[in-house]
């Protein structure tokens, strides 16, 4: 019988599915306009049309809140916003690269309260954004986990107030 370790493409193989989840960074950027009392969120599309939060890979020398306001500015005009420094929740989901490869990632939710938006931002020309109410961003979602988020924040805005 051939020992395993002795077969180097077969170690690799293991260490690949061994490896924990990468992890993206999310914002959800939320706001309560003036006169109501019920907050909005902003989804945008993504490569492909579906509708979701900004979100990206972890950048180097930021914190991983302050990554998640770098993605709301560059996939949604956030110019301004407070964001939590606690993720809300993570959740699993599914990263369809450029090339076709589909990869698992854990994706860490920070809620991002916006105060300012502009309508000039680096992916302005591929992304539609747009505010919505809890419940109608609950249903244009597709991703159940995402669903899931969006109730857990509306929780936790309960449990806030």
């Amino acid at each position: 019988m051939m020992n395993p370790r002795s077969i180097p493409w077969l170690e690799s193989i293991k260490l690949m599915i061994s490896r924990p989840e990468p992890v993206q960074l999310a914002a959800l950027c939320f706001r309560t306009p003036q006169g109501q009392d019920t907050p909005e969120v902003l989804l945008v599309t993504s490569s492909n049309g579906r509708w979701i939060l900004p979100k990206g890979w972890p950048i180097n020398g930021l914190h991983s809140w302050e990554t998640a306001l770098q993605e709301a500015w560059e996939e949604a005009g956030v110019h301004r916003g407070k964001p939590w420094q606690d993720p809300l929740t993570s959740f699993s989901s599914i990263k369809r690269h450029p090339n076709g490869i589909e990869q698992r990632c854990s994706v860490s939710v920070y809620p991002v309260e916006v105060e300012e938006m502009r309508k000039d931002y680096p992916e302005a020309d591929r992304r539609q954004r747009q505010w919505l109410s809890l419940p109608q961003a609950h249903d244009r979602v597709d991703e159940p986990a995402l669903r899931g988020v969006l109730q857990q924040f509306e929780q936790e805005l309960a449990a806030r107030a």
